[in-house]
């Protein structure tokens, strides 16, 4: 799939083939879904003649593993996503729903609150049975908020300057609030290549939990404020890096397909760059020597995170990590890990979750190695879950190999 086409915005593109339905994770887990050529393309058709009820929509994890078969080129997530948005105007979510499409302001609330206390509310026995209760599925693994020491650091990191030249880090909102850690790694690995990182807090959610949640009109917010967060980046000749695929999914090529009747909102989406590509190029072109690197762990389970795939960059977090002398880092090649993002927190998809991850799950328990890579903050989460091992951001994994 090619996601700067445009053609997912007429149904006729679609040519029935059913190639997405074969490659769909949910459809093969669970009945319940469809599948995403008829809840897509496919009922669009009735949906332009003002149908609106197809409530399987609910059950679409937005993983893109159809957009990333279809031989046409049709962003058939887009269909299910934009459809969804209408669904959920006329059909009020859920209050579960809301919340975890809104996480991302909810952790900017918690913002000044202690790690410890936050998790101690989440944690406990009588809450999570409040919130299965409320939706959220009691056996889900929920992230938890990192120490507050850690995310006021990352907050301030790169206010220093330590190189000539300077790139913007997208602070996504799980790395903000439950994964710090991996933030500072990136940061700390930029300043050994000798550069300035800056962290701007404009920057907001990128909007995906918002989409896939059928909120697109907060998205589009969302969207609105990080487009011009991203102009001024842009003409500062100052590249914007992120460590997650989803949001670099977003700035880069959903904000122009799922709000295509805002034009502007695409323009600066050349500035934005993963950060395993950012890492691999500067490691290629010598600025960062990895000749004395000694990684602790030489043998790594790896796995790419499906919106990671399906921007056609192929897997940059493996590339990367098979530049570190002596290590042997395996793709698991075993399809999508379940989690979705939120998907695999609520109470009526956690199992459908669980089952589309089991074969990775099983692919990683069988490999023996001692720790996983992945670009995904939550697909880490879901395998160290489903997996019982620990489970690395590849940018963690290459710094660790030059201490």
């Amino acid at each position: 799939m090619n996601p700067n086409t445009n053609t997912m915005h007429s149904p006729d593109a679609c040519t029935a083939c059913t190639i997405c339905v074969t490659h769909c994770p949910v459809a093969m887990a669970t009945r319940k879904f469809r599948g995403p050529k008829l809840t897509g393309p496919a009922y669009e058709r009735f949906r332009m003649l003002g149908f609106r009820d197809e409530t399987s929509l609910e059950y679409c994890s937005n993983c893109k593993n159809c957009d990333i078969s279809c031989p046409s080129g049709v962003s058939v997530a887009t269909f299910n996503m934009l459809a969804r948005a209408v669904y959920c105007r006329e059909h009020k979510p859920p209050l579960c729903d809301w919340v975890l499409a809104h996480s991302g302001d909810i952790g900017k609330l918690c913002a000044h609150l202690p790690g410890r206390l936050l998790n101690a509310c989440m944690d406990n026995p009588l809450s999570r049975l409040v919130m299965h209760a409320f939706g959220i599925e009691k056996r889900a693994p929920l992230p938890r908020f990192a120490p507050l020491a850690e995310r006021r650091a990352f907050v301030k990191k790169g206010r220093t300057r330590i190189g000539r030249k300077t790139v913007a880090f997208f602070p996504d909102c799980f790395t903000r609030h439950y994964d710090p850690a991996t933030g500072l790694d990136a940061i700390r690995l930029l300043e050994k290549a000798g550069y300035t990182v800056v962290v701007p807090n404009a920057f907001e959610c990128c909007g995906l939990p918002l989409v896939a949640g059928g909120y697109a009109d907060d998205a589009r917010r969302k969207a609105r404020m990080n487009s011009k967060e991203l102009a001024f980046w842009s003409g500062q000749g100052v590249p914007v890096l992120t460590v997650c695929p989803g949001c670099a999914l977003m700035l880069q090529y959903e904000y122009r397909n799922l709000f295509s009747e805002e034009e502007t909102l695409g323009n600066h989406a050349g500035h934005v760059i993963d950060i395993c590509v950012f890492v691999a190029d500067l490691i290629r072109a010598g600025t960062l020597d990895l000749s004395g690197a000694r990684s602790g762990v030489a043998k790594l389970a790896y796995h790419a995170p499906c919106h990671a795939r399906v921007q056609g960059a192929g897997r940059a977090g493996l590339d990367l990590l098979s530049m570190l002398p002596g290590m042997e880092c395996t793709d698991m090649d075993s399809g999508c890990c379940g989690i979705a993002g939120s998907y695999g927190f609520k109470r009526n998809t956690y199992a459908i979750g669980m089952r589309v991850g089991e074969a990775l799950f099983t692919a990683i328990r069988e490999h023996c190695a001692p720790l996983a890579a992945s670009e995904c903050g939550t697909c880490r989460v879901q395998i160290r879950h489903g997996s019982g091992i620990g489970v690395l951001h590849p940018i963690s994994v290459v710094l660790s190999s030059l201490k």
